[in-house]
């Protein structure tokens, strides 16, 4: 049997390992199979990998919500505008901390939301709140501005499904 065995895992060692080794590394690999089997299945419940990009994705629970607490959709503001966050059924965590339910928010502003399998990009129009942040306060030039709300996990990606609040649009009056 442990002929068969070996001959079958090792073809090419069958001829020039001895039983006993192949023995020892038959045991080393079920003993690998029992600590990776468990954590691929822990992680495979908790990260998908997106088809398009090929990167994990943080699978997001079920009824999860990012909003607005303030300022609300079609209000006058004047600058700086302060802007605060509002999650419900997960956590805020600092990037770079992956932890089951959590995320932490990203800010779009006068922008369409980015690709949702990949990390949000970094510019004037994708804010990103790294460390936990709830709230910031923005100096915005007078006029018309959309801003928006996406989650992303310890990568910057958004989750699986994307956890984004609802396009918000205040108009910030001139201060002279």
């Amino acid at each position: 049997m442990l002929t068969l065995l070996r001959s079958r895992l090792f073809p090419r060692l069958s001829t020039r390992v001895s039983p006993r080794r192949s023995l020892a590394i038959v045991a080393s690999l079920v003993a690998s199979l029992t600590f990776i089997v468990p954590v691929a299945l822990v992680l495979g419940a908790t990260t998908i990998v997106s088809a398009e990009s090929g990167l994990p994705r943080s699978e997001s629970p079920e009824g999860a919500q990012l909003y607005f607490i303030s300022p609300t959709d079609g209000a006058t503001v004047s600058s700086p505008v302060v802007v605060r966050f509002g999650l419900g059924g997960m956590g805020v965590a600092p990037a770079g901390v992956e932890k089951g339910g959590t995320g932490h928010h990203h800010l779009v502003i006068d922008a369409e939301l980015p690709k949702l399998d990949l990390p949000v990009p970094k510019s004037a129009n994708y804010r990103h709140f790294g460390k936990g942040q709830t709230e910031v306060s923005l100096d915005l030039e007078p006029g018309k501005h959309t801003l928006q709300l996406i989650l992303g996990d310890h990568l910057h990606i958004p989750h699986d499904p994307a956890v984004v609040s609802e396009q918000i649009t205040i108009i910030v009056e001139d201060a002279s």
